[in-house]
């Protein structure tokens, strides 16, 4: 089922988290600049909750240069240390996310196409409905620029120059150059999902 549903200018927040959107991050290859993805490792068990997708094993592949490298969660005792979602770095390699553009004196991101068209829906609604979703869903903790009226067509721009780049595996994203976003404190996971 998707997060969100627009029909005729109307939207309505399904309750999917940032979390749903982190299968596939799409980042800035550290190697030759050009495209390179972020996903769970093969072979790891079929996923159950949203929010064990902070914690499984990653694997960074670029399909230009063969450049890959692994991610695990770091352990603590039992316990597995997870890593925090947002912001315009890629939450596992600390890589600049691909899908990144300079909108309103702020940045807008995305992790990859489907995290793009919800924020998309969001912004182009003119009538956005709370759905009975938990109260804590990717759209409702964006930020209050975005979800300005008056930023509606600025951030809708934006969404297209995030389209154009993504069409474009080489073209590395302005955005990504120069900014240090801090690392933001991980979340303790009690068991190992897998």
């Amino acid at each position: 089922m998707s997060g969100t549903e627009r029909a005729g200018g109307r939207h309505i927040d399904r309750g999917r988290p940032l979390t749903a959107y982190a299968d596939l991050v799409h980042v800035v290859c550290p190697r030759c600049g050009s495209r390179a993805a972020v996903v769970a490792r093969p072979g790891l068990p079929e996923l159950r909750y949203y929010a064990e997708l902070r914690f499984r094993p990653r694997r960074l592949t670029c399909g230009d240069c063969a450049l890959t490298r692994e991610w695990a969660a770091e352990r603590r005792g039992n316990a597995l240390i997870g890593v925090r979602l947002g912001g315009p770095d890629d939450p596992f390699f600390g890589l600049p996310l691909w899908l990144q553009t300079p909108c309103r004196g702020k940045v807008l991101w995305a992790y990859n196409e489907r995290h793009l068209d919800a924020v998309e829906a969001y912004v182009a609604a003119t009538l956005r409905e709370r759905g009975s979703g938990p109260a804590m869903s990717m759209v409702a903790c964006l930020p209050a620029w975005i979800k300005a009226a008056g930023n509606r067509d600025d951030v809708l721009r934006a969404v297209e120059r995030l389209r154009g780049r993504h069409a474009d595996p080489h073209r590395r994203p302005s955005a990504a150059y120069g900014h240090e976003t801090p690392r933001r404190a991980a979340d303790l996971y009690v068991r190992p999902p897998y």
